[in-house]
């Protein structure tokens, strides 16, 4: 169910706002307030997924209801209902952190479309902010090798800047790790951080997942929605393995890099859009610009700082600090108590070949926490850590 609040003085606009959203949904549990000051006592009560604001009313004006929303419960999506003398100021209002507006009288699709991306939008930062809860520890980065000392220098360095930032290494090696820290420690930390695995997408849905559609673009197509793009408006999308997203998509990319604007699959309406970017690859983009599969001109966009991050096996001094984090880590997971590794244990795991890097060393831990005795050993190593 979608919570949805009107603030209008406008008795009779307030008639129509309601039975415009009442027939759209029944998920859409819609409030009424008749002044500014009126609203936002409700919005100190309850929670509200979206609110509709008139500009110019008795008591608080809509400029001064946003301010106090936004510092009320800033997550709260606003949309400003103008009248035709206000659009200035309603433009102004998405300055000062307004979502959109909308004009009276309210056209029907303009504003269920509008209401529909606002309550998108609402329900990705609250999962974001869900998940940044427990971002701390699930994206803690373990090492104090050379290589991962100079990859958090690079970080705090680079983090609180507006440059983008392409992540490169072999799968496995925690390169989302890195587009996490950039995240948190920039100047975006408070808004969402999207992720989008190009990879895991099929080439023919990219660009629909990037940019979103609208309602009859494609078969499956009944409904308009935002794409990743503009869910991480004010904050950062992470395009991970970037060196699979199909040209066509690329070409939009790049258009999205240099104007801050994405078209809707099936629309030629532009949306701006305020997304830092970090792009991560296992692959030698240089190697497949020459093939014709990447764009040289994004690769230059994406590639402002460089930061690769090394296989485990060019950072074995991490390795005893990596088995004692999972130790514990597979320990609270699992509910058992913690084991330990013996000098020699943890000696052969260090001369291992971890093709798998980060992940495959993981996986084993886990299988020597199981399988292993109160104290793993060199020789639970040797037989059940087989390559």
């Amino acid at each position: 169910m979608s919570n949805i609040l009107i603030i209008e003085d406008e008795a009779a606009i307030r008639r129509v706002l309601v039975k415009i959203l009442s027939e759209e949904s029944d998920t859409y549990i819609v409030s009424e307030a008749e002044d500014g000051l009126a609203g936002i006592e409700l919005i100190r009560k309850e929670d509200f997924d979206l609110v509709l604001c008139d500009i110019k009313m008795p008591k608080m004006d809509g400029v001064e209801v946003l301010e106090a929303v936004k510092k009320i419960k800033p997550e709260t999506p606003i949309v400003m209902i103008s009248g035709h003398g206000d659009l200035d100021t309603a433009v102004n209002t998405m300055r000062l952190g307004a979502f959109d507006y909308i004009s009276k009288p309210p056209d029907l699709n303009r504003l269920l479309n509008t209401v529909r991306i606002a309550l998108d939008r609402k329900e990705l930062v609250v999962e974001n902010t869900r998940l940044k809860k427990k971002v701390g520890k699930k994206y803690e980065m373990i090492g104090e090798s050379p290589a991962i000392s100079h990859i958090k220098e690079m970080i705090e360095k680079v983090a609180p800047t507006e440059a983008r930032v392409l992540v490169t290494g072999p799968n496995g090696t925690g390169k989302e790790l890195v587009a996490h820290w950039l995240h948190q420690k920039s100047e975006r930390s408070k808004g969402p951080m999207i992720e989008v695995n190009c990879a895991a997408i099929p080439s023919e849905l990219i660009e629909s997942e990037l940019f979103g559609h609208v309602k009859g673009a494609f078969t499956s197509a009944n409904k308009d929605r935002a794409g990743k793009f503009e869910a991480a408006n004010g904050g950062t999308i992470f395009l991970d393995e970037v060196g699979d997203m199909s040209l066509s998509a690329q070409a939009k990319v790049l258009r999205a890099l240099q104007e801050n604007r994405v078209q809707r699959v099936g629309s030629d309406k532009d949306i701006k859009v305020d997304v830092r970017i970090v792009a991560a690859t296992n692959k030698d983009l240089k190697k497949e610009i020459e093939e014709g599969n990447f764009r040289e001109d994004l690769y230059h966009r994406l590639a402002v700082i460089l930061i690769k991050v090394p296989a485990l096996n060019d950072r074995r001094e991490d390795i005893p600090l990596l088995i004692d984090y999972f130790t514990k880590k597979i320990a609270s997971e699992h509910g058992t108590a913690q084991k330990d590794f013996s000098d020699k244990a943890i000696k052969l795991l260090q001369e291992y070949d971890w093709t798998g890097n980060i992940r495959e060393l993981r996986n084993v831990i886990e299988r020597l926490i199981i399988l292993g005795n109160k104290e793993v050993s060199e020789a639970d190593v040797k037989l059940f850590a087989t390559k």
